[in-house]
């Protein structure tokens, strides 16, 4: 049983050509564990950077509530219960969490920044995109996809050289790697390529965690710079 990455990449139906599932339980336990853990992380960012960036932990919690839908099915399905008759999670609800979600985590960096005119014309650009979902054909869909991966990997990579944050380079690079994977034509060897939703939901979730990481350095070095200030005024 397949299911959907939830945000850097299944934006649209996924036609890579690749070999046959792994048969059997084994598989199943892949994809719930995957799902699970996708979804653990990005609750736990959601709760770590609410204080934070209230639009980053947004963007968090967008990627946990479609891994929790993905990992209902699978894990119905694991202990045999509705076997063959669980809906599968509509393929407009991960495109929508990959173009609003990634804008948001994006926007929540830009603000920490102090650069709120970028992060409104990013957030503003994306819900426009969302909302016009339906005007939009699969290619398009696609397209949009992996061009929201790959603005938001690449300005958190920006933001984060300027500012010394290595979390936030390290994150934008596992964003848009797993970005370029989800590709249609990206090479993946032969042993990866039945379990490639879940290798993709595993780089995602090293991607949300170290990202979450990134946030909460950037807000600390805020912190300390407006005491330093602070300081250096009352003397």
């Amino acid at each position: 049983m397949t299911s959907r990455l939830p945000f850097s990449s299944e934006g649209a139906p996924d036609k890579t050509p690749t070999s046959a599932p792994m048969p059997g339980w084994p598989g199943e336990v892949a994809g719930v564990l995957s799902s699970l853990l996708l979804c653990v992380v990005c609750l736990g960012a959601t709760v770590q950077t609410f204080q934070i960036n209230r639009g980053a932990a947004a963007g968090f919690l967008l990627q946990a509530l479609v891994s929790t839908v993905e990992a209902g099915p699978l894990l119905a399905a694991l202990l045999g219960l509705g076997v063959g008759s669980a809906p599968a999670p509509a393929p407009d609800v991960a495109w929508v969490s990959t173009v609003a979600g990634l804008p948001l985590l994006v926007f929540g960096f830009h603000w920490l920044h102090g650069d709120r005119a970028t992060a409104n014309a990013l957030l503003g650009g994306a819900l426009l995109l969302t909302g016009g979902w339906g005007y939009l054909t699969e290619e398009a869909r696609a397209m949009v996809a992996h061009s929201v991966n790959a603005v938001a990997s690449v300005t958190i990579l920006v933001a984060s050289v300027f500012t010394g944050n290595p979390w936030g380079m390290a994150g934008s690079l596992l964003l848009g790697f797993s970005g370029f994977l989800s590709g249609r034509k990206s090479p993946w060897p032969l042993l990866l390529a039945p379990r490639k939703r879940e290798v993709l939901r595993g780089l995602m979730a090293a991607a949300n965690l170290t990202l979450q990481r990134a946030l909460q350095r950037q807000q600390r070095e805020l912190d300390q710079g407006g005491g330093e200030l602070f300081a250096g005024v009352s003397d």
